[in-house]
C-alpha cells in the first residue's frame, strides 16, 4: 500500500489529535443539578436496578466511542490517497501519436478505423497509473497536438473524442520528430503509434531517434480492398473556351476485377454516365474531350458495382473550370491578315487594332504585340510579344539567318504545348543575343530564334523573323502559339490549378485593398486569412470547393476553389500489422491494464458513510447509547 496523499507521519498526527479531542468528550461526566426527591426511599429498588445494569451501560458507551475512533480513522486514511502497491510503478511520459490520414476514414472494422483507434486510445489512458502522464497528437499531414503531458485522464479522454481523420496524408516523420524533442529528458518515454500501418517507410525514421526512446504500434484495419480517383483535373480549350476537357485516373487497389460506375456532374447536375471495367491492380485513364455547357465546377464520383469498396473518401473528386475572363489585347502593325485571323479564334479576347504611328492608349493591356516595331512610347502592358522585332527593340538581335527552321524547342513550355514545329521553313530572319535570365523556346542550328524572359521589369516573348516570311502561319501552331502565349501572360490557365492537393500549402493570389479572406471550407466553417505581400497561405484538410471572400472600403472580391485528396499512397489501404523499425518489429504497448489509477479513498469514504448510518441505526436503537 502506497500513500500519495498526505505521508503517514502526518496522518498518525491528525488521528492522535482528533482521537484524543474525541476520547476526552467521552470520558466528561455529565454535571447533574442537585434536586430533592420526595418520597425517595419508594425509588430505592430501581435505584438498585440501575446499579446493577452500571456495567452493560459503560460497555453501551465505550462501544459508541470505537465506532467513533474507526469513523474518524477511516476519513483521515481517505486524506492519505492510498494505492495498491501493484499498481504503482515509475513516472512515465507518453506521447500518443494517432494517424488521422485518408485512408484511416476505411470503414472495414465497427465504427471505422479511427473509431478503433479512438476505443484503443482510451483503453490506453485508463491503463495509465497515477503518476504517468501522456500527451495527445493527432498526426495527418500536419502534427497537432491535442492536449500537453498531463496526467487529467478527462482532458485526455475529450482530446481522442475530438479526433477525427482528414482527407490528407500523413507526415509521420514530422510526428515522430516531435515525439522525440518533447520526451527530450523526460524520464521513462514512450512513443506509441495508434494506425492502420499504411505509412511511409518506418525502418528509415526510426534511424532517426535515440536508442532508448522505445516506440510501440497498435494496429487497426482488417481489409484492403478499395477502388479510386487517383488522378482528376480539368481544362479550357485555347481555341474554343466554351469548351473544357477533362482527365480522371482509377485504380483498382483489388486482388480481382471491377466494375465501376463513374458519373461526372457539371455544377452539379450529371452529364456523363459511364461504366468500366479495371483489371486488378490497374490504372485506367480517360479523357473527355467535350464538356461543353459546364461553366464553374466539375465533379467526379465512382462506385464499385460488383465488390466491397471499404474507403469512400477517394470515391470523388472536385475541380474548378478556369474562368473566361476576357484579355485586354494591344496590336501594334502595319497590317498582318493572318495575325488578324488567329486573333478572331478567340472570343475572349477583347483586341484593340493600333498602327504603329498611333500613340500609345493610356488605358492598361495584359499583352502587346508588336509586329515588326518597336514599343511605342507611354504603352502600358504587362507582357509584350514581340513578331520579328526591329534592331531598337528592347531584345537584341543577333546574326542574320537563311533558309532556316525549328531544330529544337521546348515541348514542354506551356506556349508551345500542342505544337509540332519540326518541319516550319523559314526565309530570312535572325538569332538573339541572350541575357542570363532568357529562355530559348526554339532554336536553328545557328542560334535562338524563339526566346521568353524579362526586360525591365516587363515579360516579353520574341519571335525572331516574320511569320510571313514563312509556312508556319499555315500550320496550326501559328494560331495556337498566339494563344498559349496571350493565355501565359495573363496566367488564365498556366498558374490555375483546377484543383489543389489537400494536405499542403496553398498560396492564393489576392486583389490589392484587402487585409483579410474569410475561407469557407466543405464542412461550413469558416475562417479568416490574413493576406501578405499579396496572397495568403491556407492549408486545406479536407476535400470540397472553398469559396473565398474579402471585404474592404474599396470593394468585395470573391473566388472558389477546389480541392482533392487524388493519392494513391492514402487509397491503398492494406492494412499493416505490424510495423518494422531499425530494430526490429515494433511491441504492442505494456504496462496499460485497467485500473492502473485505482483510487482507494472513495472507498473508504463509503465505509466512514456505512459507519456513521450503523451508528445512527444503534443510536436510535439504544444499542450504542
Amino acid at each position: 500500500m502506497t500513500l500519495l496523499g498526505l505521508p503517514l507521519g502526518t496522518l498518525l498526527e491528525l488521528f492522535a489529535a482528533a482521537g484524543g479531542i474525541t476520547l476526552v468528550l467521552y470520558i466528561l461526566k455529565l454535571r447533574r443539578r442537585p434536586a430533592i426527591v420526595v418520597f425517595a426511599p419508594l425509588w430505592s429498588a430501581a435505584a438498585g436496578e440501575k446499579q446493577s445494569n452500571a456495567l452493560f451501560s459503560q460497555l453501551k458507551r465505550w462501544l459508541s466511542l470505537l465506532l467513533q475512533l474507526v469513523l474518524l480513522a477511516l476519513l483521515i486514511s481517505a486524506l492519505g490517497d492510498p494505492r495498491l502497491a501493484t499498481v504503482m510503478r515509475s513516472a512515465r511520459n507518453v506521447v500518443l501519436l494517432i494517424d488521422a490520414s485518408a485512408s484511416m476514414k476505411a470503414h472495414d472494422v465497427e465504427g471505422g478505423r479511427m473509431g478503433a483507434a479512438r476505443r484503443a486510445a482510451h483503453e490506453l489512458i485508463s491503463g495509465l497509473s497515477a503518476n504517468d502522464r501522456m500527451l495527445i497528437v493527432r498526426a495527418d499531414s500536419s502534427v497537432t497536438p491535442l492536449t500537453s503531458l498531463t496526467s487529467d485522464l478527462a482532458s485526455l479522454h475529450t482530446a481522442v473524442d475530438h479526433t477525427e481523420a482528414t482527407d490528407t496524408g500523413v507526415d509521420l516523420g514530422s510526428a515522430l520528430f516531435f515525439a522525440r524533442d518533447t520526451l527530450n529528458g523526460k524520464s521513462n518515454p514512450q512513443v506509441i503509434i495508434v494506425s492502420d500501418g499504411a505509412l511511409p517507410d518506418f525502418t528509415t525514421l526510426s534511424k532517426e531517434l535515440p536508442a532508448d526512446l522505445p516506440v510501440r504500434f497498435v494496429p487497426v484495419g482488417s481489409e484492403s480492398d478499395n477502388v479510386a480517383i487517383t488522378e482528376f483535373s480539368v481544362r479550357r480549350y485555347p481555341l474554343d473556351k466554351s469548351r473544357a476537357q477533362a482527365m480522371i485516373e482509377l485504380t483498382n487497389f483489388m486482388q480481382r476485377p471491377v466494375k465501376v460506375q463513374l458519373t461526372l456532374l457539371g455544377d452539379g447536375d450529371p452529364i456523363e454516365i459511364t461504366e468500366l471495367s479495371l483489371d486488378p491492380q490497374q490504372s485506367l485513364s480517360r479523357f473527355y474531350s467535350n464538356l461543353a455547357g459546364v461553366d464553374q465546377t466539375l465533379q467526379a464520383q465512382i462506385k464499385a458495382l460488383d465488390a466491397k469498396d471499404w474507403l469512400s473518401a477517394d470515391d470523388r473528386a472536385f475541380a474548378l473550370i478556369p474562368a473566361r475572363r476576357r484579355a485586354k489585347v494591344a496590336v501594334f502593325s502595319p497590317g498582318n491578315t493572318y495575325l488578324e485571323a488567329a486573333l478572331l479564334l478567340d472570343e475572349y479576347l477583347q483586341t484593340s487594332w493600333l498602327r504603329p504611328e498611333q500613340a500609345a492608349p493610356k488605358e492598361p493591356f495584359d499583352v502587346a504585340i508588336l509586329d515588326g516595331v518597336a514599343p511605342p512610347s507611354g504603352l502600358r502592358a504587362n507582357a509584350v510579344l514581340y513578331l520579328n522585332p526591329p534592331a531598337n527593340a528592347a531584345i537584341q538581335r543577333g546574326r542574320a539567318l537563311s533558309d532556316f527552321g525549328f531544330d529544337s524547342w521546348d515541348r514542354n513550355h506551356p506556349i508551345l504545348r500542342f505544337t509540332a514545329l519540326d518541319s516550319v521553313q523559314v526565309s530570312t530572319g535572325f538569332a538573339f543575343k541572350l541575357e542570363a535570365t532568357d529562355h530559348v523556346l526554339g532554336s536553328s542550328e545557328q542560334g535562338p530564334i524563339f526566346v521568353t524572359g524579362t526586360r525591365a521589369g516587363q515579360r516579353f516573348a520574341a519571335l525572331g523573323f516574320d511569320p510571313r516570311n514563312s509556312d508556319m502561319v499555315l500550320r496550326p501552331a501559328w494560331p495556337l502559339i498566339l494563344l498559349n502565349t496571350i493565355d501565359f501572360f495573363t496566367q488564365e490557365e498556366q498558374r490555375y490549378f483546377s484543383n489543389y492537393p489537400t494536405g499542403t500549402p496553398w498560396h492564393i493570389s489576392v486583389p490589392a485593398g484587402f487585409d483579410t479572406v474569410t475561407v469557407k471550407r466543405p464542412t461550413g466553417v469558416s475562417q479568416p486569412v490574413s493576406v501578405k505581400q499579396g496572397e495568403i497561405t491556407f492549408l486545406g484538410k479536407e476535400a470540397g470547393f472553398y469559396e473565398l471572400n474579402a471585404t474592404s472600403a474599396g470593394g468585395h472580391w470573391s473566388s472558389k476553389l477546389a480541392a482533392d485528396l487524388s493519392s494513391k499512397e492514402e487509397s491503398r489501404i492494406a492494412p499493416g500489422k505490424e510495423l518494422r523499425g531499425a530494430q526490429g518489429s515494433l511491441a504492442k504497448p505494456d504496462g496499460f491494464a485497467s485500473g492502473g489509477r485505482q483510487q482507494l479513498w472513495g472507498y473508504l469514504l463509503l465505509a466512514a458513510f456505512a459507519l456513521s448510518v450503523l451508528e445512527w441505526f444503534s443510536y436510535h436503537r439504544r444499542v450504542s447509547v
